[in-house]
């Protein structure tokens, strides 16, 4: 089986029969609820004619209901080439099985989906959908994009975003984050969750002594003595990103969470969304 049906597989088990399926509440849109009757009038729609009270009446009476019906959702994936690292997994492969959990669950709520991949520029963008179908393709991007060399443009993305996305949406951006975005205006009109995919490696990297090591995203060659202390150092440098990162996303009324690569995506995204209103 190859790796897109596995994580496909995996994720509608989870979504439908284990995990967030089991909690129709994780996204919510308000639905066709009824609110109130009142006396047709030139102009409203005729479908809307409760005709057991225009009987009783003797007079046209319609039901109103709420506009709103759905949610319109969006999930923006970040692949720069730091995506193309993991110890197990890489997290290109992670962002993957994110996309997939969040997309079943999405469709099997009756909301709309769309979904972007970016890095220096837009690179896919598939129209917002309800069809299950959709999924496969955007999964399959995930996993045959070619990351390599590419550098991250959070700034782009979230220009991009705010300017495509018209109607107000639920946008849920993936990416490793290893840059500090800037989501302020983009979540003044939209609900923005970021969603920080890592590898324990990259947070805490192992004494390697002298060793040769290539930057995916710049594909710069940096060869150096990986001591203790050097190791210390850069895990420091990780730690204070990440305090800033966090700092930044509360400021912007970002919500977040980090999920790494050796983690059950789909508990970790149950967590994450059990609080939702």
């Amino acid at each position: 089986m190859s790796k897109l049906s596995k994580i496909l597989v995996r994720a509608r088990r989870q979504v439908f029969s284990e995990m967030v399926g089991n909690n129709p509440s994780i996204f919510h849109g308000e639905g066709y609820d009824f609110i109130e009757l009142r006396e047709y009038m030139p102009g409203d729609d005729i479908r809307h004619i409760d005709w057991n009270i225009t009987a009783k009446m003797q007079k046209p009476y319609i039901k109103i209901f709420k506009e709103e019906r759905e949610l319109n959702i969006v999930i923006a994936s970040m692949l720069n080439g730091s995506v193309h690292f993991g110890a197990k997994k890489f997290k290109q492969e992670l962002i993957a099985e994110i996309v997939a959990n969040l997309s079943y669950a999405i469709i099997h709520n009756g909301d709309l989906l769309s979904t972007h991949i970016y890095a220096d520029r837009l690179y896919s963008e598939n129209k917002p959908t309800k069809k299950v179908s959709s999924i496969t393709k955007s999964v399959d991007e995930i996993l045959t994009f070619d990351a390599i060399n590419k550098v991250a443009d959070y700034k782009m993305l979230s220009e991009t975003l705010y300017k495509r996305v018209r109607k107000r949406s639920l946008i849920l951006v993936v990416a490793d984050f290893f840059d500090l975005p800037d989501f302020k205006l983009l979540a003044k009109k939209h609900e923005v969750i970021a969603i920080i995919v890592r590898d324990r490696l990259e947070e805490k990297p192992p004494v390697m002594g002298f060793a040769s090591l290539r930057d995916p995203e710049t594909g710069q060659q940096l060869e150096g003595d990986y001591s203790k202390k050097s190791v210390d150092t850069y895990a420091a440098k990780v730690h204070g990103h990440d305090r800033e990162l966090y700092n930044r996303l509360q400021k912007d009324g970002v919500r977040f969470t980090k999920i790494y690569t050796d983690e059950n995506s789909a508990i970790a995204l149950r967590r994450l969304f059990e609080g939702r209103i």
